[in-house]
This record gives C-alpha cells, structure tokens and sequence, in this order.
C-alpha cells in the first residue's frame, strides 16, 4: 500500500469516529433534555398540588377565628395565593425561572401563613374546639408536604384542568336570515342566505397557530345544512356532517369572525340551530326561529 492509500484510510478512519463520537454527544444531549422536562413538569406538578392544598388551608383556618380584621387579613392572603396558583398554571413547564420565582414565593406564603397561626393561638378566647381545629390544619399541611409522592390523580385531574383552561371559546353568537336585497327577514320564504358571526375570545393558555372551526346549521326537524355528504368531523367519538368549514389563525387575542350560508335547499318554518365546534368541543350555540 503506497503512502497516498494509507494516508487515505487514516483520514477516513477519524472521520468515521468523529462522526460517531458527534452521533454519541448528540444522543446524550437529547436523552439529558428530556430528563430535564420530566423533572420540570414533576416539580411544576408538585407546587401546583402545594398551592392548591394552601388556598383550602386558608378556609379551614378562618372557621378557626371570630376575630373581624383577621379575618380579613386571611382572606387577602387566600386570594393571592389562588391568584399565584392561576399564573403558576400558565406557566410553562421549561419556564424554570418563573417556577423558581413562584416556589420562593409559596416559601413566603408559608411563613405568613404559620405567623398567623401563632396569633390564633395566643388569642385566649379561643375554645378547646377551635384549637384542635388549628392543630389539625397545621397537622394536615406538615402531613401532605411529606406525602407528594404520588401524584398520578392530581397529575390527571391538572391535565384536565390545564386542558379546558386551553380549549376556544366562542360568544356573542349572531344568526342573520337575508333575503335577496341582502336584509334580514324573518319569513323562511325570503331567505336566500345565512350571515353568522361570532366572537372567538382572549386565551393566552390556548395554542397559536392555524384552527379549523366546523359551523352546524340545523334545520326544526334535526336535519344538518350541508353540500356534500362527506362533509364531516369528529366530536365525542360520534361522526358528524358539518354546514361551513372554517380556517383561522389564532393568536390568542379576541377575533370576530362572520361566515355565509347560501340556501340551496328547501327550508320550512320552525326552530333553527346554529352550533359552533373547534378541537372536537362545542363552544358556541344560538338559535333561530322563521316564521
């Protein structure tokens, strides 16, 4: 073998191993990033149960009391813990900062929360009753501070939560029957067209981006408005036709939107129905009546 050839195979051979020691760093990398998620949503999960089991406290300790401004001092302090607990559950998992900034400030909370306990206490009037209540409520917080170790059912119960939290939501639904002049009538004889318009609201929790929205169009014998058969989406496991389909992209802040309806089929007088669906939910309804 001449010195090209050798030289050849030396440069082919650091190739390959660079290729697989990047290979190797890049399979790492990838398996401590996702090490990193599940831990950040464990920890999220857990100070989200901490809150929540905190904002109930704070209810238990008031039965405890018959003092007025206490009282009140509680209830200022219960609000801003549920007010914490809502902007925690806006946070993203990743967000470790924020996550950070809202644990230092559970740890606050428990300290008030504990300098509060030791005022109920000094209070003499205070019955038998209403100590072994406080003792109870301060038992029962030390007890689930140790016992965050299963979190399956919360797990479940915040994903659903987080989940309706994301979902569209569509108000101030309008159904204008038009005639050929383009005005609106009430005679089901006149009508040529449908204009429907809604309002899809501000959700910074909802995911951005492009959204199909299916418009059902329900005529007083149950009968859907559609132009094709095939026309259908899924909702609660069922197969339903849809009348208009609709794309939009939503950036989480309030949109109107204003569909049509051009009336091709026979109509006939009675109660008519206008339902709104995105994400398989219905979020939004109204009715019509024609004489």
């Amino acid at each position: 073998m001449n010195k090209k050839n050798k030289g050849l195979l030396i440069a082919v051979g650091v190739l390959v191993i660079a290729m697989l020691a990047v290979t190797y760093l890049l399979f790492s990398e990838k398996q401590n990033n996702k090490e990193l998620v599940q831990i950040f949503e464990l920890e999220k999960e857990e100070l989200e149960n901490d809150y929540t089991r905190f904002a109930t406290q704070y209810d238990e300790l008031k039965m405890t009391i018959t003092n007025d401004s206490l009282a009140q001092l509680l209830g200022q302090e219960q609000l801003k813990t549920q007010r914490l607990l809502e902007e925690l559950r806006t946070v993203k998992s990743s967000n470790a900062a924020e996550i950070r900034r809202l644990k230092n400030e559970l740890g606050t909370l428990r300290k008030v929360m504990m300098s509060y306990i030791n005022q109920i206490d000094s209070l003499n009037r205070l019955t038998a009753e209403q100590k072994q209540v406080i003792a109870d409520v301060t038992q029962k917080y030390n007890a689930a501070s140790r016992q965050i170790s299963n979190l399956s059912d919360e797990k479940e119960k915040l994903n659903k939560q987080v989940t309706l939290a994301a979902q569209l939501d569509a108000t101030n639904v309008w159904v204008q029957p038009k005639n050929k002049r383009d005005k609106t009538v009430k005679k089901v004889k006149d009508v040529v067209k449908f204009n429907i318009g809604f309002t899809i609201v501000k959700n910074i929790t909802a995911t951005t981006g492009e959204r199909t929205l299916y418009i059902r169009i329900t005529k007083p014998d149950n009968d859907v408005l559609t132009k094709d058969a095939s026309h259908t989406f899924t909702y609660e496991n069922r197969t339903l036709n849809y009348s208009i389909k609709k794309y939009i992209e939503y950036n989480g802040e309030e949109q109107n939107i204003t569909v049509y309806w051009h009336v091709e089929e026979f109509l006939y007088a009675g109660n008519y129905r206008v339902d709104i669906f995105a994400d398989g939910t219905l979020i939004g309804s109204q009715g019509l009546t024609l004489e």
